[in-house]
């Protein structure tokens, strides 16, 4: 489902397999409860396992980005995969969120 990693500069989620309406609430409510916790000024989303996702990834995402720039840090994404980067790329996204290699 997913794993968080206490990185040297990042804290990193690891998110995989279908991020869609059935797995997004659960996910959240998971996620939040760690994120809650964060020291680090970095979040990273790396999304290489995630094989498919909808508008409500999308939303959670961009949920997690409101919680983590109130606290004044830097959310970021990585690794999507050809067709969940275009679905992040047609949301606009990356206009807010950074895409990293």
């Amino acid at each position: 489902m997913y794993a968080m990693m206490d990185g040297q500069d990042d804290f990193i989620v690891y998110l995989d397999g279908e991020l869609d309406h059935f797995r997004a609430e659960a996910l959240r409510d998971a996620v939040d409860g760690t994120l809650g916790t964060v020291s680090k000024k970095r979040v990273i989303f790396d999304m290489t396992g995630v094989t498919f996702m909808d508008s409500s990834g999308v939303g959670f995402l961009l949920g997690r980005y409101k919680k983590l720039i109130s606290r004044g840090c830097i959310a970021a994404i990585k690794g999507p995969a050809p067709a969940v980067d275009k679905m992040l790329e047609m949301s606009g996204i990356y206009k807010i969120i950074r895409k990293e290699q």
